[in-house]
């Protein structure tokens, strides 16, 4: 079998013989295992690997606690939204850069997924118990990403799913105010447990 990253994982939802219901409603394969028959079968491990590095790095969260906003609408973005949904989030305010493909995700998903313009970035921060950036900015040889964390509550947890550098300027500073960071490391480290269980 293989891992996939972007920008590979929508293409390859359309390239397997089978999809796990998850990988469909997702739209995104991240992990592909080839059966006894030689057939590809695509699953999305993103979900998975997100919500156990969240639970690993912060052991009492709940999901059921309070507003979460994330940032971006690409394929790690949908596994995201996807798992904060299935896991309870009352509310999801989702924020990209191009408004059509956050408004696009959120006609996919329905449920509490509140589409925000680009421009209120910060300002949907105000009472946010969880903040996740799914989007490239702030990563190595990538344009900062520049958000205003004045309106985010001390007590929200601060998660960037980028790992190159393994301390985002978002975590940095997330971190000098005291908020609970999570990194993008174990997201990685997690994704990857059911692909090696079904390899091995």
């Amino acid at each position: 079998g293989v891992n996939l990253t972007f920008p590979h994982k929508k293409r390859a939802l359309e390239l397997v013989h089978e999809a796990t219901p998850a990988a469909r409603r997702i739209g995104a394969v991240n992990t592909i295992v080839v059966d006894t028959q030689g057939l590809l079968i695509g699953s999305n491990t993103d979900a998975f690997g997100f919500v156990e590095s969240l639970r690993e790095t912060i052991p009492g969260w709940r999901a059921d606690r309070g507003p979460a906003v994330v940032l971006g609408a690409g394929g790690a973005a949908r596994a995201i939204v996807f798992a904060l949904a299935e896991e309870g989030v009352p509310e999801i305010r989702l924020i990209n850069r191009t408004a059509a493909r956050a408004n696009a995700l959120a006609a996919d998903f329905g449920g509490p997924i509140r589409p925000l313009p680009w421009t209120e970035r910060s300002k949907a921060l105000t009472g946010a118990l969880l903040l996740i950036n799914t989007t490239t900015l702030g990563m190595h040889h990538q344009p900062p990403l520049a958000l205003d964390l004045a309106e985010l509550p001390h007590d929200a947890i601060v998660c960037d799913i980028v790992y190159a550098p393994l301390e985002t300027p978002l975590l940095a500073a997330a971190n000098a105010r005291g908020n609970p960071v999570v990194g993008g490391l174990g997201m990685l480290l997690h994704q990857a447990r059911p692909g090696f269980a079904a390899w091995f």
